[in-house]
């Protein structure tokens, strides 16, 4: 650890030029400094309490609910309606409160607080909000994780919120009602979509000038919506931002607005003669946008460590460690900041800080963000002893929370169950992720050696016995659902040379080929294989030294060989090679020497039964000699003769294993503007997984790489990708850490694990990006693109272009005239409803697969044919009702309700 070699007062000026007056050693700021504002799109089943705490001021939060949002108005804080969620007016504050369903269980679960500020917000709306920000902070108690969010620049948590995306609205707000108008098609605005993993859309000036060739426009005319997409764009930016336009659609059009597409000007003429009429005929070539900046993994790596303290008047802060840090580094009386590269900016507070020091923690950090010449912008996580968040954990080499010898307790008392029921594995895949099973190892192995260029089949006699100059294919065929699957394992010894690496990687895709891409390959490095594949060998795997004698041309066999045996059952035992001397030895462990002669069975006085029972078993893979047991202190001459004599070796009793308290993190992965970029997406679920996309989960056991359909041209970098993520990992994470890629269809339980209801018929229900624009918007039908056609094509002026009066005037009597019509809604006894001629028992139609339905039955609306009474006790709502929400929110019921 560096010695603290810097350190310095913090001057008085924090964030964008807000003054901090110091008072007696402590920061006092007139609120936090402007941000940006945010836009709107679907939240993770969010809502927000309209009810006030009279006794306290304060919001009632509403228990069964995720997400809460107040904006500032007229100096208060007001909720936010959930239809208006992710819409963020530039002119305002905004406070979001996550508090996650599946930790409310959880005594003192974590609590996510952010504060949001709008770029063109004032520092009176800002003090508000500050104001409640800490009181809020107060009523919540502990266990609180509090954000600084700006403007363009939030944090990868506060932007997974929002699906499909965020919608930066131009100046305030005139009334707390108004948030979002429903049905209301008096409406001409252009969005600018930014459609990363995580979208969001701005508000821009209405002209041809506000467009560029990388991004997506959308033209938004109230009962036609046009997305323009620019010839740069890729296909998962185009669908995400279809996401966005069809989400506007439902949620401020009630469903009933027309969507186009312009993929191509020279197709969509129609199309593009409307967005004419509205924003004049183009001159010039349109520009190419600037990439916009993202942060690096080499930036994110460079963390390092101060500590906060107070010294007479004056706020002092000292380097303290470079990355990997430590976590008894930080101390429970005290406070740091923990600087991600100029990335983000965290500051811990011990639990023993007093509540002055809690208060001021977004000053010190502003004025840290200030001194070091960081971009205002800059993000802003304030974190409480024991609630902190993910992210913040894996900055560090390791972090044991206060339960984790109980932690590893029960997941030895998970491992011994799956010994006696390991369907257990396959009905609750969150074990098998947990464990790293698919199942007990008791399916079909296959075993390939590479010699020269080629794979070779090692005899099953051999299997499990392999030898550190060498790669192996290992390819194991296991039964769920009554189908076959298929997991490909590359093991690596630590003496193989690179030809026989690059080798391995060539013959592991003809394999894949031959089985129609549907293996899961999982790179494995020697001495860090994960339990599966131990269970494989059942205990047997062997590793020696040198390169292969399967065909009987390998390196001498040494008179003496000496041999490590690590392990206390079927799932964790294997025996390595080591040098044939006595200072190999360990008194806690089982070590088997073979001579000319004799084979001794040597066990250390810290050794237990179980590896005693385990070691008998491995003795008979390595000599058939005859065997000799021998106890540690009573070892014969000829024992230590054949270890070149007696010699010190580690006699100390064993720490126990520690048990590290990390979360499963999801990144998307991109390369398009050079330098491998991760995106996270927190309180991810198999949603955020699309099939343009290249997704890299990380477990920490493991790193698994996932390929969408549409994502296998990225096939052959997406390992790589995984190596140097692990390369540059600020925790300085092993190498050898195990890389797993899983193409999409064909997902394990120990990936599916990971996410909450997984969906194993998701994909076969999804339509492309294609399919949608073609035939799944239900849009632009000849009748309605003549109609809007005729609408707009009229008069411009000769001058400039634009459309002249008389075609503005036909555009606004085009909306009035339609304006109440749509209104109206649908009719009663309208929609799918209606294509129910029938009852069916709930047991026909729930959780069935297509070809298990009655005939007849409209698989897209399966509810439908309940009766209403099955229908209101299921659903909890009236078929009216359900059929008056959203789409969007319709299909998610439908999912999480057995009928999608």
């Amino acid at each position: 650890m560096p010695q603290p070699d810097k350190c310095w007062g913090v001057s008085c000026w924090a964030g964008t030029g807000i003054q901090l007056q110091c008072w007696g050693g402590q920061w006092a700021e007139p609120g936090p400094e402007p941000g940006p504002a945010l836009p709107t799109g679907r939240v993770k089943e969010r809502a927000v309490s309209s009810r006030m705490d009279t006794n306290r001021g304060l919001p009632a939060i509403e228990s069964h609910r995720d997400l809460h949002i107040w904006i500032t108005e007229n100096l208060k804080m007001v909720p936010v309606p959930e239809r208006a969620y992710g819409n963020f007016f530039e002119e305002h504050c905004y406070i979001v409160l996550h508090v996650p369903q599946s930790l409310k269980t959880t005594s003192g679960a974590p609590k996510d607080l952010h504060y949001w500020v709008g770029k063109e917000a004032g520092v009176e709306a800002q003090g508000t909000a500050g104001s409640f920000v800490q009181h809020l902070q107060e009523a919540l108690g502990g266990a609180t994780v509090q954000h600084r969010e700006a403007q363009g620049h939030e944090s990868a948590c506060f932007r997974s919120y929002f699906r499909p995306g965020i919608i930066y609205r131009k100046g305030g707000l005139a009334s707390a009602l108004k948030h979002v108008e429903t049905n209301v098609y008096n409406i001409q605005r252009l969005l600018h979509i930014r459609a990363g993993k995580h979208v969001s859309a701005s508000e821009v000036e209405l002209s041809w000038h506000s467009f560029n060739k990388s991004d997506i426009f959308l033209l938004d005319l109230g009962k036609m919506m046009i997305q323009w997409n620019g010839p740069k764009t890729s296909t998962a930016e185009k669908a995400r931002g279809l996401a966005l336009t069809r989400s506007l659609q439902d949620r401020e059009r009630g469903g009933r607005a027309q969507i186009g597409v312009v993929d191509d000007e020279a197709e969509a003429t129609d199309l593009m003669q409307i967005m004419e009429a509205v924003l004049g005929c183009r001159v010039g070539n349109l520009h190419t946008a600037m990439p916009s900046k993202s942060t690096d993994q080499l930036q994110k790596a460079n963390v390092r460590l101060y500590h906060v303290y107070e010294k007479g008047k004056d706020v002092v802060i000292q380097e303290l460690s470079t990355c990997p840090l430590a976590q008894d580094l930080l101390q429970k009386e005290d406070c740091y900041i923990l600087d991600q590269g100029g990335f983000k900016i965290y500051v811990w507070q011990g639990r023993m800080t007093s509540l002055q020091e809690k208060k001021a923690a977004f000053s010190r950090a502003l004025g840290f963000i200030q001194a070091k010449g960081y971009p205002s912008y800059t993000n802003v996580e304030v974190v409480d002893e024991g609630a902190e968040s993910a992210a913040f954990k894996q900055l560090f080499r390791s972090w044991s929370g206060e339960q984790r010898k109980n932690k590893h307790l029960r997941g030895m008392g998970k491992l011994l169950q799956v010994k006696l029921d390991v369907g257990k594995l396959h009905s609750h895949p969150e074990l098998a992720a947990q464990l790293r099973m698919v199942d007990d190892g008791s399916g079909k192995v296959e075993v390939w050696y590479i010699q020269g260029s080629r794979r070779q089949p090692v005899d099953p006699m051999h299997h499990g016995q392999l030898c550190a100059g060498n790669c192996y294919l290992v390819l194991y065929t296991y039964q769920k659902m009554g189908l076959d699957q298929y997991i490909l394992y590359l093991w690596q010894g630590l003496q193989a040379t690179a030809h026989e690496i690059k080798a391995l990687k060539g013959n592991a895709e003809e394999l894949d080929l031959q089985y129609h891409r549907a293996l899961v390959q999982e790179h494995v490095t020697m001495g860090s294989e994960p339990p599966h594949f131990l269970a494989i060998f059942q205990g047997q795997l062997v590793i020696f030294q040198g390169s292969a004698g399967h065909n009987g041309k390998g390196q001498p066999e040494s008179a003496t060989r000496l041999f490590h045996v690590q392990g206390t059952d079927s799932y964790n035992t294997w025996t390595l090679e080591v040098p044939a001397r006595a200072s190999a030895l360990n008194s806690n462990d089982i070590f088997l020497l073979a001579t000319a002669s004799l084979c001794y069975l040597w066990f250390g006085k810290g050794c237990s039964g179980d590896q005693r029972e385990m070691a008998r078993t491995v003795v008979t893979v390595i000599s058939r000699k005859d065997k000799e047991m021998v106890l540690e202190g009573q070892e014969p001459p000829h024992f230590w003769e054949a270890l070149g004599g007696r010699a010190p070796y580690p006699s100390s009793k064993r720490l126990p294993e520690d048990v590290s308290d990390f979360q499963p993190r999801l990144f998307e992965c991109s390369i398009q503007t050079g330098p491998l970029v991760l995106t996270e997406v927190v309180f991810f679920s198999q949603e955020d997984l699309d099939k343009y996309d290249v997704m890299l989960l990380d477990t920490w056991e493991e790193i698994f790489l996932w390929l969408g359909a549409a994502a296998s041209e990225w096939k052959q970098e997406a390992v790589a990708w995984g190596r140097e993520y692990l390369k540059t990992h600020p925790a300085g994470r092993s190498l050898a850490t195990p890389i797993v890629l899983v193409k999409q269809g064909h997902e394990p339980p120990t990936f599916t694990g990971w996410f909450h209801n997984w969906d194993p018929y998701k994909w076969t229900n999804n339509q492309s990006y294609e399919e949608v624009v073609e035939g799944g918007l239900g849009a632009v039908s000849a009748i309605s693109e003549r109609t809007a056609v005729s609408s707009f094509r009229l008069s411009r002026s000769p001058r400039n272009g634009r459309a002249g009066p008389l075609a503005l005037w036909a555009l606004k009597g085009s909306k009035d005239s339609s304006e109440n019509e749509l209104e109206r809604g649908p009719k009663a006894g309208s929609g799918p409803r209606s294509v129910a001629s029938r009852s069916l028992p709930q047991e026909q139609l729930r959780h069935q697969a297509v070809e298990d339905l009655p005939e007849g039955v409209d698989p897209a609306h399966k509810e439908s044919y309940l009766s209403d009474s099955d229908f209101q006790d299921i659903f909890g709502k009236s078929k009216e009702e359900f059929y008056s929400m959203a789409k969007w929110r319709q299909q998610q019921q439908k999912k999480q309700l057995g009928f999608f």
